[in-house]
């Protein structure tokens, strides 16, 4: 039987197109495929418990693909089932977003509003239990499964936390986590606020109807604050289609992978609606990769000045192929670069004006360097590619897969105006486009 099964596995990677140079002259590959046969045959028949040959393919498979880099994955059934629920409905959860950080499963921010961030769970939170099954040895999509669940059912996270003694025991009850990804507000006459949470199938549309209702509100907006930090990205065409709106041309982003299909040119195209207000865009370490985008669009070609400090630094682009079966891969296909040809993998975005976060009220210092981990901390991350892609003929956007930061601060529960005004950040980037504005009345 385990022949069989191994035959179809490799009968599955000839179909589906990843070994496209696997070939009879290619020797070592076959020897490492009889090796492989030959370890299978043996644990079925000799281990000293039943085995099933099946999952011990798909261990391999995962554990090939994950030695590739942070991001490449190997997706059962449900972990491509719950990928696609990211993207596109809500669902009942807890509200955090996570990653494996050299094997132990960490918050990368928690999501504003939800469960988790209104108990207090932080970014940079080793979730070691979940009701009280040690999460060292499962995959990410398995830990998500099990956060997941109907609203209004219990879940118990157990976190170590840096500078704590002892693990911390969360009790949540779980809630439709909403699929809402902008929110904005006027920070006073003529000054808005604009804070996009993640890149989702309507960011774009939601943005649109943001920028139009402050538009239209009041006096004609002299500036704009456009809030990118904690943003673990999303789909690569919202990111496109969001910078899209505030430049008239040139280009946003660049791709370039070993396939020529994955060269490709994203360009700006001409608005109905002529928007040229400053805007100051911030980030943080716990943007990243769509926010990114975002971020390198407008800092290079001078349309937002970056205000913060230095992005995550996920440069890559990741495909998911369907397998069969329920199967799907997601692999890392592309680096992105800015306009100016940058790369920002494992390096980000550094902002204009470095501003560190802090609430104003409390004078105290959160510097989000203290915990947030960022590209370069992560196993096997692909190294900065610094040299200059190539012109492509444009193309159209594909999608790029989510990524599953320090404390959101002064953005827990209801976004208010003076919130917002304890945030260091963004009173400072507030200061900066009233100076602007100040500055430009005198030059007349």
């Amino acid at each position: 039987m385990w022949r069989v099964m191994v035959l179809a596995v490799i009968c599955w990677v000839f179909i589906t197109g990843f070994w496209q140079n696997l070939s009879a002259d290619n020797e070592a590959t076959y020897k490492g495929l009889k090796i492989f046969s030959d370890v299978l045959e043996m644990v079925e028949q000799n281990y000293v418990e039943p085995v099933d040959s099946r999952e011990l393919i798909e261990k391999a498979i995962q554990g090939m693909v994950q030695s590739l880099d942070p991001h490449s994955s190997f997706l059962p059934p449900e972990a491509l089932d719950a990928l696609q629920i990211d993207t596109q409905g809500e669902f009942g959860g807890i509200g955090i977003e996570i990653t494996m950080q050299k094997g132990i499963l960490t918050v990368i921010s928690p999501i504003e509003g939800t469960p988790a961030s209104k108990a207090g769970i932080a970014a940079g939170d080793h979730i070691i239990k979940v009701d009280g099954e040690n999460t060292k040895d499962m995959m990410l999509w398995e830990a998500v499964k099990k956060m997941r669940g109907p609203k209004g059912t219990k879940v118990v996270i157990t976190v170590w936390r840096e500078g704590i003694t002892e693990p911390i025991d969360f009790e949540l009850i779980r809630d439709i986590i909403p699929i809402e990804s902008v929110r904005y507000l006027s920070l006073q006459p003529g000054y808005g606020y604009i804070w996009i949470t993640n890149f989702r199938e309507n960011t774009s549309k939601e943005l649109t109807v943001a920028l139009e209702t402050l538009e239209k509100a009041g006096p004609p907006l002299k500036g704009l604050v456009l809030d990118l930090r904690y943003n673990p990205g999303g789909l690569l065409n919202q990111s496109v289609e969001v910078a899209d709106l505030f430049l008239e041309d040139g280009i946003i982003v660049s791709m370039k992978g070993r396939q020529p299909m994955n060269n490709k040119v994203f360009k700006a195209t001409p608005n109905s609606v002529k928007r040229d207000y400053p805007i100051i865009v911030l980030i943080n370490s716990g943007s990243a990769s769509a926010s990114e985008i975002v971020a390198g669009a407008l800092q290079d070609q001078k349309r937002g000045l970056i205000l913060g400090t230095t992005s995550f630094g996920k440069g890559s682009v990741q495909n998911v192929d369907s397998l069969g079966g329920g199967y799907g891969l997601k692999l890392t296909i592309a680096l992105y670069y800015t306009p100016s040809g940058r790369s920002i993998q494992a390096q980000g975005i550094e902002p204009d004006i470095v501003v560190e976060q802090k609430i104003i009220e409390k004078n105290t210092a959160a510097d989000d360097k203290r915990r947030m981990i960022k590209e370069k901390d992560l196993k096997n991350h692909l190294e900065p590619d610094v040299s200059e892609p190539e012109d492509e003929p444009e193309a159209k956007p594909e999608t790029e897969t989510p990524e599953e930061s320090d404390d959101k601060l002064s953005r827990h529960g209801q976004l208010t105006v003076e919130k917002l005004k304890s945030d260091w950040q963004v009173t400072r980037a507030l200061e900066i486009l009233i100076s602007y504005d100040i500055f430009s009345e005198l030059k007349k």
